[in-house]
């Protein structure tokens, strides 16, 4: 069970491998971790995401796997021996697909002598709305989208989803209290919304039944970051 500081993962979304170490240490034990996406692996790789690691900051590693079953599950066990808290996968990569990543993550733990990561699937990005999901050709609803990926994703083994905080509730009805929920689209009162098209403040998402709140720019572009993201933790336990 995490405490509230520890809910709150701050996306650093930089490529620079010093200034993602000096927001990491500037952070740790003030909230939960850090969240390092595709664009800084790839310009960093392995070696970045230990840096960052060296600081003994808990990190979420947000690469989304997509592809074939044997593929995801080797990417997996290709990132295992970094040890990161959370990875994530997209869940319409299947079923198949998604059993194979939990299995391998778990086989990796164990053979590395580390903390099984939580293997989070994706499941619409907040980025997207109706418009968005139609211009695809899908069908249905973003919270019918929601609920269908996010059952199938505890069915087949997966730790938890990614969800917008507006399918919060949603997900919450209708799986395990075990499932986990990371929430990104939050901005505290006040914040732009950015490019995030589901947003919601921290306090009601947390109230709302959000495991882990992913928080970037409120935090890392706020004049001083340290002291943006203790307001966030006030905030949460008002």
């Amino acid at each position: 069970m995490l405490n509230q500081s520890e809910k709150i993962f701050c996306a650093l979304d930089t490529t620079n491998v010093d200034q993602a170490v000096q927001l990491a240490k500037s952070l740790k034990g003030i909230i939960g971790g850090v969240k390092l996406g595709l664009e800084f692996f790839m310009a960093n790789g392995a070696d970045g995401f230990k840096r960052v690691a060296d600081t003994e900051i808990p990190i979420f590693l947000d690469l989304k796997f997509h592809d074939i079953p044997n593929t995801v599950a080797g990417a997996i066990r290709s990132v295992a021996p970094l040890a990161p808290k959370i990875l994530t996968i997209h869940t319409q990569g299947g079923p198949e697909m998604m059993r194979r990543a939990s299995e391998v993550a778990k086989e990796e733990a164990e053979k590395h002598n580390c903390e099984k990561p939580w293997v989070i699937g994706v499941t619409v990005l907040t980025s997207l709305d109706a418009t968005d999901i139609a211009a695809t050709g899908l069908s249905g609803s973003v919270p019918a989208s929601v609920e269908r990926l996010g059952l199938l994703a505890e069915k087949n083994q997966l730790d938890g989803v990614v969800c917008s905080p507006i399918e919060i509730n949603l997900l919450r009805r209708v799986s395990s209290k075990d499932f986990k929920l990371i929430v990104p689209g939050i901005r505290p009162t006040g914040s732009a919304a950015g490019d995030q098209k589901r947003v919601m403040t921290p306090k009601d998402a947390v109230d709302n039944g959000a495991n882990v709140l992913v928080i970037g720019r409120p935090i890392t572009q706020a004049p001083d970051p340290v002291e943006a993201a203790k307001n966030i933790v006030s905030a949460l336990m008002r």
